[in-house]
């Protein structure tokens, strides 16, 4: 690819966003926040934009694809009918929570659509779903060993918003799950289409 794969403005205005969203997460959420895989896939965003990684932005789809994909289906939805699909979502009709906050949290309407575009103009590289494997084997057990259940980062404690107790069996259940289903699937998505 040529140095204006990707276009400056978009940089920069990515990288802009992000160091705006950081201060105000940690103060608001804390440092352990940082452990979703949308997060975690935002700060890489921004280094694939800058690095013109086929590599990081195809794992980063591979992280976020399907489950951003259930949480603007749960968000439109809410918005749509006032009852939430899959509780992925809730966070953002929550009155306590600063509404510039939740704005900042519409990051997971675009970003996805933004990997799309720079797997489709970087391309999709097939190693992703090996090394986005990797990442999910140290960021769940992690999630489970560093964050406090009621916060429930990826969901480590139970399925949902609400964590049930669940032992480490759960965390490496998810671990396979995404593993060998859900990042395989969009694996095989991104290569049909790229």
């Amino acid at each position: 690819m040529d140095a204006a794969a990707i276009p400056l403005w978009m940089k920069l205005a990515t990288t802009a966003f992000v160091a705006v969203l950081v201060p105000v997460y940690w103060k608001i959420y804390g440092p352990e926040n940082f452990l979703w895989f949308s997060d975690i896939a935002l700060g890489t965003t921004v280094a694939a934009l800058w690095l013109e990684s086929p590599l990081l932005a195809s794992m980063m789809v591979l992280a976020i694809g399907l489950p951003e994909t259930a949480w603007n289906l749960d968000f439109f939805w809410r918005l749509a009918t006032q009852r939430g699909l899959f509780g992925m979502a809730d966070y953002m009709f929550d009155a306590k929570i600063p509404r510039f906050v939740r704005a900042l949290s519409l990051f997971h309407v675009w970003m996805p659509a933004l990997l799309l575009w720079m797997v489709a103009r970087l391309g999709y590289d097939r190693r992703a779903w090996a090394l986005q494997s990797l990442v999910a084997l140290v960021v769940f057990p992690l999630s489970r060993a560093v964050t406090p259940p009621a916060d429930n980062v990826n969901w480590v404690h139970g399925p949902g918003g609400a964590p049930t107790p669940r032992g480490w069996l759960w965390v490496g259940f998810l671990v396979a799950f995404f593993s060998l289903v859900v990042y395989p699937l969009t694996h095989v998505l991104m290569l049909v289409l790229f």
